[in-house]
Order: structure tokens, then sequence, then C-alpha cells
């Protein structure tokens, strides 16, 4: 089977060079969970799926620990009205 283009895949590199170059703050903390989400099972977009495991590595998180994280992050920012980490966020 011949690996699929993510229609997203320009602008989520543009992301995960950005998750490469600045390091784990909780707004990527939440991009990189999203990302692992989107490319989950995705058959393609193999670089980005290398580098997606390589910032877990690099941070010394893995997959449940990320998702954990990002649900504390969620909780606790609706627990002080503050929507900014769902405002504009794409999770197709």
């Amino acid at each position: 089977m011949k690996d699929q283009e993510h229609p997203r895949s320009r602008q989520d590199r543009d992301v995960v060079n950005r998750l490469l170059r600045d390091g784990p703050t909780e707004a990527n903390l939440i991009d990189l969970a999203r990302l692992r989400i989107r490319y989950n099972g995705f058959p393609g977009a193999r670089a980005i799926q290398r580098d997606l495991d390589l910032l877990l590595q690099q941070w010394q998180l893995d997959e449940d620990s990320l998702f954990a994280r990002t649900r504390a992050l969620y909780v606790s920012r609706n627990l002080q009205g503050h929507s900014s980490l769902t405002d504009e966020q794409d999770w197709s």
C-alpha cells in the first residue's frame, strides 16, 4: 500500500519544527498531543511521525503521560475560565 499525504502535512511540518525548536511549553505539549492523535495510524507522513516520536523522547514523555498532562492543562484552564488553549485549534 502506498503512503498517503495528509492534507495538513505542510502546516503540521511547521508546527513540528517549532516544537523541536522551542521545547515543552504548555501550548507545545497540547500541540504535540493534538498531532499524535491526528497521525495515529495514518498511512503516511512518516517523517512527521518520526519527529513526534523524537519529541516524546526528548521531552522525556510517553504518550500516556503526555495525554495526562494535557488533560490536566485543559481542566485547569477550563476551571479558571480560560479558553485560549482550545480557541483556533484544528483537531481534524
